[in-house]
């Protein structure tokens, strides 16, 4: 019997074999992880980013998503979970004792909304007079007229993940395993089961009433990522394959320069000359294109991602499909990152065929299904044209994770991943112990179903967990040299600019800053 006749677990055996310690100690992972500052009361912070934070232009570290009252705080890349963690906890405790020394905000702990003002008011994220600060707020500004801002206002974790001597092949094939599996993370991982009734109001929906205020799927996992979340018309229109680095940049392309009938109606300009959108096409940016994961590389100024893909490769892969965990003080745990290490290099050396029309047509429908129902008592997933239940699949997928994790143990050291899996196994078999069913249970027992009550409490609790931790001298000192530095690189940006704004806009939105598919590695 060849590799190629070789069943699922013996393929990925050899592969796992092949895989040096030195190799699986090189891998890096770091995390980008957005929330929104709210009032005591529960409500949306409407107060402007704190200064005392820095640039949200330029700081490496601190900085704002879709609006203003979003803040996004982001670690380097770093060989342990540990490290990330570290980073991650202390960029925290600086941005609250920022918050604590200028009033009583907190960071909504939840991945759905807090209480949100009337759609207009919620303010959209500014970055300065530069060109290129101009243009992330009118980039934003289209956002919120092509889809509204109160789906802009959803936050996650995303984990940004590599592993040496990786090839763009490699990684499409992961990525498209990653969607094949996707629904395993969200049984495992969702958080967002529940929330405020004004999110929804005057939208279509499948809710169910909870308590006054609050709106709820019973057995629903991340209504963040289901039709509630990210979703829009448009982007329903693209089936965006997986199946190479050509294939992906060729349908990015398409999208980035067709015309959308429906954005040319807003114009890039209203009358009084305010810029509505960066351009009318389907896509304004390749960052509008909503997806569970993405293909990455680090870009440099100015350049168009999708040229830093076609000229140079993928460099790793970012994970999107991660809720805030309301339980935890930063919002994920070591043990759910050394989940994610595993899965991701189960998704890189597991078989990965093709995928079809059909089958991406699937895989919206179980992550459909799984964020809304997935702690259903038997739920079906479609899988190759038939149906599986879900615990079944999710079994199958540990399995096979099972020796990835020995393997990872093997190099670093402990049982630590080998843990993670044995902890996920128990989860899958009882649904009652899921994120999603503890937020539910919590809710239930101790806020009278109150969405936002829970999510008050678990953020007043966050705050006060963070501010007692021992933050050092030289800490503070070190965020706030980063403070300053990024107030001044913006300055310096912004006295650089020459170039009016509307010719910057036209070049950045020019379809030659794409690149070409010739240059497209392999």
């Amino acid at each position: 019997m060849n590799k190629l006749q070789a069943p699922a677990g013996a393929l990925l055996q050899d592969r796992l074999k092949a895989l040096t310690p030195a190799r699986l100690q090189g891998m890096r992972r770091g995390i980008e992880k957005e929330s929104l500052r709210a009032q005591p009361g529960g409500g949306l912070a409407l107060t402007p980013h704190p200064a005392a934070l820095g640039s949200a232009l330029t700081h490496p570290s601190i900085t704002t998503d879709f609006s203003e009252s979003q803040v996004e705080l982001v670690t380097g890349a770093h060989p342990s979970v540990e490290a990330t963690l570290e980073e991650l906890t202390q960029i925290h405790q600086f941005t609250y004792r920022v918050m604590q020394d200028i009033g009583d905000e907190m960071l909504w702990v939840s991945s759905m909304p807090c209480d949100l003002p009337t759609d207009e008011t919620i303010p959209i994220a500014r970055f300065g007079s530069s060109n290129v600060g101009r243009a992330k707020s009118v980039y934003r500004m289209g956002l919120s007229h092509r889809y509204g801002r109160r789906m802009q206002t959803i936050s996650g974790i995303h984990y940004n993940w590599s592993l040496p001597d990786v090839t763009s092949e490699q990684y499409f094939a992961l990525i498209r395993n990653f969607r094949r599996h996707a629904f395993l993370l969200l049984y495992l991982f969702g958080a967002s089961p529940a929330v405020c009734s004004n999110f929804v109001a005057g939208r279509q929906h499948e809710l169910q009433q909870l308590a006054e205020h609050t709106m709820y799927m019973p057995h629903g996992t991340s209504l963040r990522m289901g039709r509630l979340g990210y979703q829009s018309d448009a982007q329903a229109s693209l089936a965006v394959s997986y199946n190479s680095l050509e294939g992906y940049a060729a349908s990015l392309q398409d999208a980035l320069t067709r015309p959308y009938p429906a954005y040319e109606a807003i114009g890039i300009r209203n009358p009084g000359g305010d810029y509505n959108q960066l351009g009318s096409t389907l896509l304004q940016i390749e960052n509008e294109f909503y997806g569970t994961i993405r293909p990455k590389r680090v870009i440099f100024p100015g350049e168009r991602p999708l040229h830093a893909l076609r000229e140079r490769g993928v460099e790793y892969v970012e994970v999107r499909l991660m809720d805030l965990d309301p339980f935890v003080p930063v919002g994920i745990t070591a043990q759910t990152m050394r989940f994610l290490d595993v899965f991701l290099l189960h998704c890189l050396l597991a078989d990965s065929p093709p995928d079809t029309p059909a089958e991406i047509a699937e895989l919206k429908h179980n992550q459909h299904h799984t964020a809304a129902r997935g702690r259903e008592p038997g739920l079906r997933l479609k899988r190759a044209g038939a149906e599986v239940a879900l615990t079944e699949w999710g079994a199958e997928v540990l399995a096979q994770c099972a020796p990835i994790a020995a393997a990872l143990d093997a190099a670093q050291g402990g049982s630590a991943y080998g843990d993670a899996v044995r902890s996920a196994e128990a989860t899958l078999r009882n649904p009652d112990s899921t994120p999603s069913a503890r937020v539910l249970d919590t809710m239930a027992r101790d806020f009278g179903n109150s969405f936002n009550r829970f999510v008050r409490a678990q953020s007043l609790q966050t705050r006060a967990t963070l501010l007692a931790l021992p933050f050092t001298a030289g800490q503070q000192a070190h965020f706030a040299a980063l403070t300053q530095q990024s107030i001044e690189e913006q300055k310096k940006i912004e006295a650089a600019d020459t170039m009016p704004f509307e010719i910057y806009r036209e070049q950045y939105v020019s379809p030659q800053r794409l690149g070409t598919p010739a240059a497209a590695q392999a």
